[in-house]
């Protein structure tokens, strides 16, 4: 069934992916109206994101971030799609990099990076990173459980020479590289909520008191990697900057959780420059009221 499904809807999608950008943002405009106002998807979600992180806000403005979320979202959904057929020099002209040397140096002196970023803007079409960096890039991504399509996706996000691995191998990926003292740049999506029994750190993000998660800090100590930030910005309509900020090159030398809180620093500081952009869908405050849960969680786990 699988392959049938697979057969029958890849070439529509392939078809619809080498469709003129000008074309697929008709196409978005008109999906953003069946999303915002005939379906409603995740709307109150939305909302209630924006009314935690933004209390200071109107909410008239708090509207206004959630409406312009919406539109960029059904944008973000058909550039997903377009970038299977995308062609490098399309990608090159619509998503940069203002400052790849940052990371080419660290690279020249010898250390393998971690590096951290949100989603925000545009993480999809960061597979041209490759294209732009002087050291083999490898990225962690969810698999599909299609296994025809599974490997249409990553066959996708590695056109540009990215290596792609399912999440599950992340540490086992980065540990073989430091035992064979091979240099990787490993891109690591950083802002997700932890489950709440996997949890080892809370703090405040956006001022809500929730756990984080600390897996870029965690193997950044372990393996001895540079920790550097990412930061894409929308410059306009299907146009996209990657800024590279240098968090620490040497991670053993700061303090517990001192690169986690300052991820989290710079990612709340560049999504209030475009709130619009970020991923508000997402539950990232779902356990703000389970401090007291997770505190009894993990005193059962040590009685154990």
């Amino acid at each position: 069934m699988n392959f049938v499904i697979f057969i029958i809807t890849y070439p529509l999608i392939w078809l619809f992916s080498k469709l003129p950008m000008r074309i697929l943002y008709l196409k978005s405009d008109f999906l953003f109206l069946i999303v915002y106002h005939v379906v409603g998807y995740r709307k109150n979600v939305v909302l209630d994101n924006l009314n935690l992180a933004y209390p200071e806000k109107s909410l008239k403005e708090k509207k206004a971030i959630s409406k312009a979320f919406y539109k960029h979202f059904t944008d973000s959904f058909i550039e997903t799609i377009k970038g299977l057929s995308i062609s490098e020099k399309e990608i090159k002209k619509r998503y940069s990099y203002s400052n790849p040397e940052l990371v080419n140096d660290i690279i020249t002196e010898g250390k393998s990076i971690a590096l951290t970023r949100a989603h925000h803007a545009n993480w999809e079409w960061c597979i041209n990173m490759p294209l732009f960096l002087n050291c083999k890039v490898k990225s962690a991504y969810t698999t599909i459980s299609n296994p025809y399509f599974n490997k249409l996706v990553k066959a996708s996000r590695e056109k540009f020479g990215m290596d792609c691995y399912p999440s599950s191998r992340s540490v086992r990926e980065i540990h073989q590289d430091y035992r064979n003292k091979s240099q990787g740049v490993y891109n690591l999506v950083s802002d997700q909520s932890p489950q709440l029994h996997t949890a080892t750190y809370w703090t405040n993000f956006f001022g809500v008191y929730v756990p984080v998660f600390t897996g870029p800090e965690a193997l950044a100590k372990k393996f001895d990697l540079a920790v550097v930030n990412c930061v894409t910005t929308k410059v306009k309509r299907g146009y996209y900057n990657t800024e590279f900020q240098l968090i620490t090159k040497n991670p053993k030398a700061l303090e517990e959780h001192e690169i986690t809180d300052k991820y989290l620093q710079l990612t709340e500081e560049f999504v209030k420059n475009q709130p619009q952009y970020y991923l508000w869908s997402h539950k990232r405050f779902k356990h703000k009221d389970r401090f007291e849960e997770w505190k009894k969680l993990k005193i059962s786990k040590k009685k154990k």
